[in-house]
This record gives C-alpha cells, structure tokens and sequence, in this order.
C-alpha cells in the first residue's frame, strides 16, 4: 500500500511539473513500480552488534559535508537535487574533524528499532535485463571503519557504501552477491541462510562488508591476513525506508520507482539523477602532514578516499559479481 501511495504521488508530481513548464523531473519517473519480488525476498539484514557506525540517510550525510577539489570548497553544501552538477573529482569532505565522532557521522539515531526500522533509507534499484532481473539493494553509512593491519587501524574513510543483490528469473531467486571490500562473494540462493524466504546477510564491524555467515570472517590484503567479525546483531528491514529506482543500463537512466517510509515520501523532491553523480562521497585521502594521518609503505593509510556511488559497482553485469573477470558462484556456505 505504501508502495502505491508513494508511485501515486510521483505521478501526481510529474502531472504538475509538466503544467508548470518543468518536463525534465517528470521523465525521472516511471509507472512501474519496484517489483513485490525484490519487497519478498529483500536481505535480511544483520548488523554488528557493538557496531558503531549506523546506517545513514544520504540527505543528512550531504548537510554535513562540503565538495571540494585538491583540499579546496568548490561550492557550498550540496543536495541531492543538484548533486550531479558537481565535477567527478569532488569530494564530499567532512565539515567536522571525524576523530570527533559527531552524531551525523556514527548515526547512532538511525540504529534499527525492534521491528528493524531504520531512520536511514536504503537505496533500492532494480535493473531488467535479458532473461532476468537483478535488484540491488545498497547500504550507505556515513563512516567505514577499517582494518587492523600489524596492529594498526587502516582504511578508515568517509562515505561508505556497500550492496547486496538478488537475481531473479520470472520473479524467483536464483542467487545472491554479497560486497566485501574490493570484491565480494556469490552464492545460488539455494545455498544462502535464510530467515523465510529472504537471504540472510551479515554486516560486518565497522567495515561493513556482507557476508553470509556469523564469526571471524578473513580475507587478504597487500599479502596479510585481515579479519572481519560479524554476529547475530540487530536486524535491519531495509524493505521498510527505502527510495526505489529501475536503472537502464543501455541508456545509463534512472527511473523513479517508488519506495516506503522517508525515503518514498522525499523522492518526488530530490529527482533520480543524483545516481548519476561519479564523484567521491567521502574526503579525500589525507595528506601524511595531517597530524590525523600515517601510512606504511605503499600498503594503506589510516584514513583512504570515500567511495563512489552506486554507478560505480557495475550495476549492468550479466555475471552475478561485481568483478566479471573473476566470479566464482558458490553453492554451499
């Protein structure tokens, strides 16, 4: 229902922005809406539980910071509305010291409630392609944690996103991707914990990276070992505050698609083209002579550039991964 009201409402929007001599928001929406399948069988998302940086809304993340270019504000504080107008090499920079710890940046408010309830919307796209659909569903917090490395954090950043998706054949699931730092992991749907029907997928601490399974998660970086944790923590529904998009991939367009909760009701405003912005959501590596920065070697730094957007994690794949070249489809945990 909340679905319905909200595509409702955009169409309403688009009627008037048309009467009013502004076609241009009216083509960033579509009738259809988000499939039920991708509402159905959305992850069931787990958090850390002693995380501490929360999930954050992208609205509040921008009233916080301010581009720049080579250290240097190239505008004021930004929107979602206008977003795309900025240059590509911007960074979205912290407008206070992130050793701080202000409440934008950990988002403590936006930890789920009880029914899993989050204050931050995620980001749902939806992408048809030839056979099949692939629905993403990203998770942006506001600060990444990173990794100890020879007893030493390194990686922390501003801007974090990360993503889960499910494939689906005529409205069934047929397998899962999970993003985990650089890479990821891909499962058949078959072989993924669930809680019902939909995928089980666990947050870990601080980094955010998802993966299928609780405990000491551990990968490689730079030839060292680097762990991860993740735990049975607070449940996180992102099916209930979402915004919804449809992406086509051979016209690189977004479409709005509706959603729930604040993030379906603001969608009219902020438009889709925000999506379409390929800059950094986070500040720019620090230089060594900032007293809040180290780095060893040529491994990592404490404090790394911001990630980019959605765009940037080839929401246009046929294979399941992110990476094309090297996609190893699991079929057991």
């Amino acid at each position: 229902m909340a679905r319905r009201t909200s595509l409702i409402s955009t169409t309403l929007s688009c009627l008037a922005n048309l009467v009013s001599g502004y076609p241009s928001k009216c083509f960033q929406a579509r009738v259809t809406a988000i499939p039920d399948y991708a509402l159905t069988y959305a992850p069931y998302t787990v958090l850390y539980s002693k995380e501490h940086y929360f999930p954050s809304d992208v609205v509040t993340h921008l009233e916080h910071t301010t581009p720049e270019v080579n250290y240097t504000a190239i505008a004021d504080a930004t929107t979602l509305a206008d977003l795309n107008s900025l240059t590509t090499d911007a960074y979205l920079t912290s407008n206070d010291d992130v050793e701080t710890n202000p409440s934008w940046l950990t988002s403590i408010d936006n930890k789920p409630d009880a029914d899993g309830l989050s204050g931050a919307p995620a980001t749902i796209i939806a992408v048809q392609k030839d056979g099949f659909v692939d629905v993403f569903y990203f998770y942006f917090y506001s600060f990444d944690y990173g990794n100890d490395l020879f007893g030493i954090v390194f990686g922390n950043h501003v801007g974090d996103w990360e993503h889960s998706m499910v494939r689906f054949v005529d409205g069934e699931p047929t397998h899962v991707y999970l993003s985990a730092h650089s890479s990821g992991y891909a499962y058949t749907y078959d072989a993924i914990a669930k809680e019902g029907k939909r995928p089980k997928v666990y947050v870990a601490d601080g980094t955010h990276a998802n993966y299928a399974i609780t405990g000491t998660q551990e990968y490689t970086f730079a030839g060292s070992l680097i762990t991860d944790d993740t735990d049975e923590g607070p449940f996180w529904d992102v099916a209930l505050n979402y915004r919804g998009y449809w992406f086509d991939n051979d016209t690189t367009t977004f479409t709005i698609a509706g959603g729930a909760g604040t993030g379906g009701s603001a969608q009219d405003a902020e438009g889709a083209h925000w999506l379409l912005w390929e800059g950094a959501w986070g500040d720019q590596e620090y230089p060594e002579d900032d007293d809040r920065q180290y780095c060893v070697f040529d491994i990592s730094c404490h404090y790394v550039n911001g990630l980019t957007g959605p765009l940037a994690k080839n929401l246009g794949r046929t294979k399941v991964c992110q990476n094309e070249d090297d996609c190893d489809i699991l079929d057991s945990l």
